[in-house]
């Protein structure tokens, strides 16, 4: 389990981590193409690279779960999102390490993604931006350092956790409202319940190779007992048919017999050669 970090608040004063400068440097590209499309070619990467939450199912549109991620609608919904994910996202890198946090982030990504097309099946509305993954860093930060200070309009100070819990009950809140603002509500509450169950189950990446490697090994396991039975039922046989030729010879053997006796002789033949 996750320990509980203490420190006092988050800076300013931070130096960028590997991961969130590339994921920022993606999504400042593909904000750049979209206006580019839009301008050059009056067209619009949003059905296509968007999430179409109809579309993943109908169309099997899978890579929108991953590709939704790095568009945006504005420039102050990019700058928002990657603001966030420097100001926290830094932190946790360096906290987990860049392969954890990058498969952290995606987690969150795409579990909201897939949480929105739960809650909005039928919808053809396409749903773009970080936001999903965001919520889930702001999530991952307020469990790993509850008493961090966080300065809303860098005056008024809160700690993380309230400041977490205060925006999980506005984002509920607004998810199943009957009111729509055009905002993703399901894809930002899908990133907080899909990195609280990460967190609080310790579905660590290395925890998830850990069993899989785990997983391989007793197949393995279980494929070699299985191998070793069946040399044995295989050896109990040859020495059935063995005692039957000592008796009656070789010509009363049954087809099936001499078949297991054929194969016998080929495997026999190639470990032979091998050895050679």
């Amino acid at each position: 389990m996750y320990q509980e970090y203490e420190s006092y608040e988050v800076g300013m004063n931070r130096v960028i981590t590997p991961v969130v400068k590339y994921l920022i440097i993606a999504n400042a590209a593909a904000f750049i193409l979209q206006i580019l499309f839009a301008k050059i070619f009056h067209i619009s990467l949003s059905p296509y690279l968007g999430l179409v939450p109809k579309y993943v199912y109908t169309k099997f549109t899978v890579w929108q779960l991953f590709s939704y991620l790095f568009l945006h609608g504005s420039f102050w919904h990019i700058l928002i999102n990657m603001f966030v994910l420097w100001m926290f996202g830094c932190e946790l890198e360096r906290y987990w390490g860049s392969k954890e946090f990058l498969f952290y982030y995606f987690v969150t990504g795409v579990g909201a993604g897939i949480f929105s097309i739960i809650f909005d099946f039928n919808s053809t509305i396409p749903i773009i931006g970080a936001s999903g993954a965001v919520y889930g860093i702001l999530t991952a930060f307020g469990i790993i350092f509850p008493n961090r200070l966080i300065y809303i309009y860098f005056i008024i100070p809160i700690r993380a956790k309230y400041f977490v819990i205060i925006f999980g009950i506005i984002t509920f809140l607004s998810a199943f409202s009957t009111t729509s603002s055009g905002i993703a509500h399901f894809a930002h509450l899908g990133g907080m319940v899909i990195g609280f169950i990460y967190l609080k189950k310790n579905l660590r990446l290395e925890y998830i190779i850990e069993m899989w490697r785990q997983f391989r090994f007793s197949r393995r396991l279980k494929n070699i007992r299985n191998k070793q039975k069946r040399v044995r039922d295989f050896k109990e046989q040859i020495n059935i048919i063995l005692d039957k030729i000592n008796e009656v010879g070789y010509e009363n053997l049954t087809e099936e017999e001499k078949k297991i006796l054929h194969k016998v002789s080929s495997y026999l033949s190639k470990e032979e050669g091998k050895k050679n």
